[in-house]
């Protein structure tokens, strides 16, 4: 028999799920169970839901009595630290099933009378602001139990960042938990990723390109709230394979009120035909901004860096120049002066390389700053795969990081020298050494000793 027809041994097979019910189950299952075995791993994805550190104890399909009905909740985390416990129920959610609101407030009043102190939802949904549900709860049912949710995403992400990036101390939990990505990375899991732009696309889509979007059109704010939640989703993709915490850019006013931002978006998809938004990579010189014109059907990233602050203007290009040694000749580098009137000058990467004074000044003036920008043909499409608007978003954003941003450093002066003495000042044999100067301050000359009147005999 031929060895390359044989099928490694999984801990966690994908083989064998029949529906999306077995597909929960074992989906649910395998989490908990890693969670409890991987201290590491457990503790980085409960720690910022307020739980104490201790010992973590995991549980599928618990049963539960309320109002005459029985229930099982998929789940049950339970950490226990002396005569404390922290509680939480957990609801899962695979391929494109999504939570229900009957369901969770059923858990959140299951949790209420058994004095629980959080619901976990885990599902491929993912909300356009971190801490955000995707689900409208009532909030009465929350004055007593916290509502938290995952996405897919969010858990593939942090098991990949413990393993590969922080690490796992015992060998074997690492192996258990290299088994966990391998589950959810494999599509019969139903951990997918983000594929769809929702159902009102299309109309959207077509209305900016006639120019008869209107804030009150249907669909538009659950477009420009997929976007928000695309650029998320670019961010934890992004971070897995960084190993750091990448993020959007939002402000406290955009995390305090989420519907705020999202009008501002639809104001500006309606006005001027363009999503925005900005991802924050630690260390990185400046954000990653991305604009997608809907109008042109164009895709573009850009990054804004400050100019040195000493040099002439072609040494400042030069400078930049230096590196990007891997961006493509097409990038567009665009050098603000000082008290400019009128459009900055731009050029394509490949000139500026060949002729850095193509970006100076004509009149000489002060060189502030470059924007570096990359653009690409804008997918039209809702789903996944060739042509699609996500595919082209999550292509421009890993291209413009990995040519453009990650080799870019923030400029800072050099520290001061030690000036050396002239040629003057060298002894010689003809001319010795001169004396130090010497302090005229009353305290080094003046000596009290030698000031005492001598006495005579």
């Amino acid at each position: 028999m031929a060895q390359q027809s044989w099928h490694e041994a999984r801990l966690i097979p994908t083989s064998g799920i029949s529906g999306a019910e077995e597909q929960e189950r074992r989906a649910t299952s395998a989490l908990l169970a890693v969670m409890s075995a991987v201290r590491e791993y457990g503790r980085g994805l409960i720690k910022p839901l307020g739980a104490p550190a201790g010992s973590l104890q995991t549980f599928i399909e618990v049963p539960f009595e309320l109002r005459e009905k029985r229930l099982f909740p998929d789940g049950l985390i339970r950490v226990v630290r002396g005569q404390k416990s922290w509680t939480a129920l957990v609801e899962v959610k695979t391929g494109a099933n999504q939570l229900a609101v009957e369901q969770l407030e059923n858990y959140l009043d299951i949790a209420r009378e058994h004095g629980f102190d959080a619901l976990i939802t885990i599902s491929n949904e993912i909300p356009a602001v971190p801490g955000q549900h995707p689900t409208q709860i009532d909030k009465r049912k929350l004055k007593k139990v916290a509502l938290h949710h995952w996405s897919w995403t969010e858990v593939l992400a942090a098991a990949v960042m413990q393993k590969e990036y922080r690490g796992v101390a015992d060998p074997d939990q690492a192996w258990i938990l290299g088994e966990l990505i391998r589950y959810l990375e494999h599509p019969r899991s139903g951990a997918m990723e983000f594929d769809d732009m929702g159902e009102a696309w299309v109309g959207v889509r077509d209305a900016v390109s006639a120019s008869t979007l209107r804030p009150t059109s249907k669909g538009v704010d659950q477009v420009a709230a997929r976007f928000d939640a695309l650029l998320r989703f670019a961010s934890l993709r992004l971070g897995r394979q960084l190993g750091t915490e990448v993020a959007p850019v939002l402000t406290r006013a955009d995390l305090s009120d989420p519907s705020r931002r999202t009008q501002t978006m639809v104001t500006r998809l309606c006005q001027d035909g363009q999503l925005t938004g900005a991802i924050h990579v630690p260390e990185a010189a400046a954000p990653l901004i991305v604009i997608v014109d809907l109008r042109a059907r164009l895709v573009s990233c850009h990054v804004d860096i400050d100019a040195p602050r000493e040099g002439r203007p072609t040494t400042r290009v030069k400078w930049l120049v230096r590196q990007l040694v891997n961006a493509p000749a097409g990038l567009r580098v665009e050098a603000s002066v000082a008290h400019a009137r009128g459009a900055n000058a731009a050029e394509q990467l490949g000139a500026v390389r060949e002729r850095p004074e193509l970006l100076a000044s004509p009149e000489g003036k002060d060189l502030r700053r470059f924007r570096l920008a990359l653009s690409a043909p804008m997918g039209v499409k809702r789903g996944r795969g060739r042509g699609s608007f996500i595919d082209s978003v999550l292509t421009c954003v890993d291209t413009f990081y990995s040519d453009v941003l990650q080799d870019l450093k923030v400029w800072s002066a050099a520290p001061p020298k030690l000036r050396q003495p002239d040629a003057d000042d060298l002894p010689t044999k003809e001319q010795p050494t001169r004396a130090p100067l010497v302090s005229t301050g009353f305290s080094s000359q003046d000596d009290p000793v030698h000031d005492t009147p001598t006495q005579t005999g």
